[in-house]
C-alpha cells in the first residue's frame, strides 16, 4: 500500500513519544501490505473497523491511539486522516465527527 500523510504520524509521536513503537509497526505493516479490500485489512488488523465515508479506524497499541484513515482499495492507497488519543477519539465520536475527518 502507498501510505499518504506520514507527517500525521510523525507529528503524533513528537506528542506521544510512547506511541512511537506502535505506530512505526503499524507504518511498516501496512506499507508492505496489499489489499484489494476490506476484508484483506481485517486480515492484517483484526481491529480494524469501516465507521463510514470510506474511513477506517486502527485500534494502535491495545487501543490506546486510534489511527483514522481513508482507503481507496483500487489505487492501493491509504490517506491518514488523524492519528488521536483514546480519549479524543471519544470525544469526537460522541460529537459524531469522525467519518469527517
Amino acid at each position: 500500500m502507498v501510505i499518504i500523510s506520514r507527517p500525521v504520524i510523525r507529528d503524533f509521536i513528537s506528542r506521544y513519544p510512547l506511541s512511537a513503537n506502535a505506530l512505526n509497526e503499524w507504518y511498516s505493516k501496512t506499507m508492505g501490505s496489499d489489499w484489494a479490500q476490506f476484508s484483506d485489512v481485517k486480515k492484517n488488523w483484526n481491529s480494524c473497523d469501516a465507521i463510514g465515508n470510506d474511513r477506517s479506524v486502527f485500534d494502535i497499541a491495545g487501543n490506546n491511539y486510534r489511527l483514522i484513515a481513508m482507503i481507496h482499495f483500487k489505487k492501493r492507497t491509504l490517506y491518514i486522516r488523524r492519528v488521536l488519543t483514546h480519549k479524543e477519539y471519544d470525544v469526537l465520536n460522541k460529537r459524531g465527527e469522525l467519518n469527517t475527518l
